[in-house]
């Protein structure tokens, strides 16, 4: 049994050591064979460097450093790809998902579990908005979506040879890796956890960096956004009809008519602006379908260490 283990990397000299040293400790008492993938994503600080160090002392470390920043998401798609084991474990660098929790998720896995998913109890060390727009985002994007993600998760997972395979035939550019599992299938648990605040750095998901993961979630997962332009259609027409039935019966069975420019002013406001929002959306769904059609690769690689040579 060969158990991988997917971490991707962004400017993380302050914690890489670190996490390696836990990594290594939790995965040598489990009596079974392992690798370390690190996947750095245009790091600009000394996480370069000492990923390099790092692989010259350990053979079961491999190193993948990617061309330029393409993202956590094509990150972790990197390291699927070039993982060869029996199950892998996706983790980010930062010591938020306890390493120790692996040792729970390979039991279950030996259970005959395919996916095995860490679920937040608690959030230490994040503010009460991001608390709360976590929440409400997992809880839109059921309501909307046609799979269903389970609440508080995130990417730190184990996933079986099988539904690696799977995820390698999901070339999509907008990658929303933890709804990408959900729609695969096969047999997924939870296991609870306490979520650490970060050992040291910052976080690399900014509030911008959050809406548009966010975005890409709901919009790679659900077409409700379009049927609401639809239903958003119909009812401006069903109010427009309103307004004509009610001018004519006042134009007709009244003996005062003033021209109102009050409500033709905020029908125009009402109708502009709405088609201006959906429009957006609908362009939305095309660039998504532009970018997808060129057919650029999902991410180029630099320089790999650790790997056989072929």
């Amino acid at each position: 049994m060969l158990i991988s283990i997917v971490i991707p990397c962004y400017n993380e000299q302050e914690v890489i050591q670190e996490a390696h040293s836990r990594l290594v400790a939790v995965l040598n008492n489990l009596n079974l064979e392992f690798e370390l993938v690190y996947v750095d994503d245009g790091s600009q600080d000394r996480t370069v460097e000492i990923l390099r160090e790092i692989q010259y002392d350990n053979e079961r470390v491999k190193v993948i450093f990617l061309s330029r920043n393409f993202g956590h998401q094509m990150a972790v798609t990197a390291g699927l790809d070039h993982t060869s084991g029996d199950a892998v474990v996706l983790i980010d660098a930062d010591l938020q998902d306890p390493p120790e929790i692996i040792k729970d998720m390979i039991f279950q896995w030996f259970q005959g579990y395919d996916v095995v998913y860490g679920v937040r109890t608690d959030r230490q060390g994040e503010t009460a908005f991001k608390l709360w727009s976590a929440k409400a985002f997992y809880r839109v994007m059921n309501y909307m979506s046609d799979v269903t993600i389970p609440i508080d998760t995130g990417d730190f997972r184990l996933i079986d040879r099988r539904v690696v395979e799977a995820l390698k035939m999901m070339p999509e550019r907008d990658r929303f890796l933890r709804g990408m599992v959900s729609w695969v299938g096969f047999h997924q648990i939870a296991i609870p956890y306490q979520r650490s605040p970060r050992l040291a750095g910052v976080s690399k998901y900014p509030l911008f960096k959050m809406i548009r993961f966010a975005a890409d979630g709901i919009l790679s997962f659900s077409l409700v956004p379009l049927r609401l332009a639809t239903w958003a259609g119909l009812s401006t027409v069903t109010l427009s009809v309103i307004g004509i039935f009610y001018a004519l019966f006042v134009r007709l069975f009244t003996l005062s008519w003033v021209p109102g420019w009050t409500l033709s002013f905020i029908a125009i406001l009402f109708v502009g602006g709405t088609q201006l929002v959906f429009l957006g959306v609908i362009g939305e769904y095309i660039g998504r379908i532009y970018r997808e059609d060129k057919h650029r690769p999902l991410y180029l690689v630099r320089e790999k260490l650790g790997f056989l040579q072929k």
